[in-house]
C-alpha cells in the first residue's frame, strides 16, 4: 500500500543507469494488469538509448525529462489482441499496465511519470515512424525511469465528497 500511497511523478533523475533486472520487474508488474476478456492487448518498448530518448523529447512537448532518464517504456496498444466484444477496452487494459508500472517502480525506489500519448495524434505518429510500429501497434503512453534526483512528500488525495454512497 505504500508504493501506492507514496508514488509521485518524478521528472529529475540521477546519471545511474537502472539494472535489467528492475525493468524486467517492472514489465512483469506491467504484464500482470488485468485485461478485459483476458485479452492483454500489450506491447512494450524498452529504450535505454540516449539518442532515442532524446528523440522523443522533439516529438513529445511533455517529456524533457527523458533526457536524463536511464530508460523509458512505450506502452503500446495491440489492435491484434484488443477485446473482440468491445474493442476500446484496450484503453483500460493499457492504462492498467501503466499504473502497474507506476506501483513497481515506486516499491523499486526508482522514479517515473507517465506521458500520455495517446490520443495525440502528431505524437502518435512520431513516435510510430521512430520506433517503426506495424499499424496494428498504437503508442499509448510512455513511461520515463530513473533513480530519484528530488523528493516530493508523499500527498494524501483522498476526498470523501467525491464518494457517493448507493446513490448521488
Amino acid at each position: 500500500m505504500n508504493a501506492i500511497l507514496e508514488r509521485r511523478s518524478i521528472r529529475k533523475y540521477l546519471n545511474k543507469p537502472i539494472p535489467k533486472e528492475k525493468i524486467e520487474l517492472i514489465l512483469e508488474a506491467a504484464m500482470s494488469a488485468p485485461s478485459a476478456g483476458n485479452g492483454q492487448p500489450w506491447q512494450f518498448i524498452v529504450v535505454d538509448d540516449k539518442k532515442r530518448l532524446k528523440a522523443i523529447t522533439e516529438i513529445h512537448s511533455y517529456s524533457k525529462m527523458l533526457t536524463e532518464a536511464s530508460h523509458a517504456i512505450i506502452v503500446c496498444g495491440d489492435m491484434k489482441r484488443k477485446n473482440k466484444f468491445i474493442e476500446e477496452f484496450w484503453i483500460q487494459d493499457c492504462s492498467a499496465a501503466t499504473e502497474n508500472m507506476l506501483i513497481m517502480a515506486q516499491d523499486l525506489g526508482l522514479g517515473a511519470v507517465w506521458l500520455g500519448t495517446y490520443p495525440m495524434k502528431e505524437v502518435m505518429e512520431g513516435i510510430r515512424k521512430l520506433f517503426d510500429l506495424p499499424e496494428y501497434i498504437i503508442p499509448f503512453s510512455i513511461i520515463s525511469l530513473g533513480y530519484p534526483a528530488e523528493e516530493k512528500a508523499p500527498i494524501n488525495r483522498f476526498d470523501e465528497t467525491r464518494v457517493h454512497w448507493n446513490k448521488w
